[in-house]
């Protein structure tokens, strides 16, 4: 019995202890609360405020409500504003402008593709516009934007390029050019990386032939990939990287052939090893070039005699 009360004294305690925490956290933190009771009342307010501007009839109270909110970087309800208004405001004074600051908000609600498309359609529809340099330029910035990590498919990589490109044909003079050019050139980079990575995986897979359907040979796959890389972008970062693989895919299918095939492709690999040493003396990959140059010496000086 004792225990019992023990327990409801020892409860009660707490309980009383608790309640008072709460009663000292609010009377301290009075400000705190009213600057979230405060924020609660504007958020409701200002959606409250929005759905009324969207069912209104009133298209330029919407339309102005739409550009204050694009000045105040509420991007995503001028989105919706201009989204809505942009057939209503075709072929009037303001439809070019509502088009392009359509593409603008949707561009900074982080939707590229979509912003892409938007900015596509203003180019054809006012291609002597007066945002058509700049809505031209985002066609590639959105696509840009939107372009994937470089192990994936890069379809929005080569159309980014193809637009930057269009732009500066376009605008030769633009302010905009450096900016496009530089964009243009980091996107090669990571095409050029995706062929870097192909051409590594057909070296990785070496003898591996089940992936090899069409009776080819990995090593062949990575030459010729490395090979098409070195010539579709022969400035790039990553050209001794492509010129050692060819090396080592040379050797390794030499190593790997028919007695037929064998003297022409160790004759191959070597050539193949004194040119990268000439290209590249102070690689790292040297030694490795040495070190097939004088198996291919032994293999060829066998065969020959």
């Amino acid at each position: 019995m004792k225990n019992n009360i023990y327990h409801f004294d020892i409860t009660r305690i707490m309980c009383n202890f608790a309640v008072r925490n709460i009663i000292i956290f609010i009377l301290m933190n009075k400000k705190l609360l009213y600057s979230v009771a405060s924020a609660a009342l504007l958020l409701c307010s200002c959606k409250s405020e929005f759905n009324a501007v969207y069912k209104t009839n009133d298209t330029s109270y919407r339309y102005e409500y739409a550009k204050e909110s694009y000045a105040l970087h509420k991007f995503s309800r001028a989105s919706i504003l201009f989204g809505d208004l942009i057939n209503i405001t075709k072929g009037t004074d303001n439809g070019e402008e509502c088009l392009f600051l359509y593409g603008m908000s949707t561009f900074n609600t982080g939707d590229y593709e979509s912003a892409a498309d938007i900015f596509k359609k203003y180019v054809q529809t006012y291609p002597k516009g007066i945002f058509a340099e700049s809505a031209s330029y985002f066609v590639g910035e959105s696509l840009y934007m939107g372009s994937p990590e470089v192990r994936l498919d890069q379809s929005d990589t080569y159309n980014a390029i193809k637009s930057y490109q269009d732009f500066m044909d376009l605008y030769p003079f633009s302010s905009m050019k450096e900016r496009a050019q530089s964009r243009m050139y980091e996107l090669q980079d990571k095409l050029v990386e995706k062929e870097l990575i192909n051409a590594k995986l057909y070296y990785n897979l070496g003898t591996y032939f089940g992936n090899c359907t069409s009776g080819g040979n990995n090593y062949e796959a990575c030459i010729i990939t490395a090979q098409n890389a070195l010539k579709d972008y022969p400035y790039s970062a990553y050209r001794e990287n492509f010129a050692s693989l060819i090396m080592k895919s040379k050797f390794e299918l030499a190593q790997q052939s028919v007695e037929a095939k064998k003297l022409d492709r160790f004759q191959d690999a070597e050539d193949e090893c004194y040119g990268f040493i000439n290209e590249y003396p102070d690689s790292k990959e040297r030694s490795v070039a040495e070190k097939y140059i004088e198996k291919c010496k032994k293999v060829t000086k066998n065969v020959t005699e």
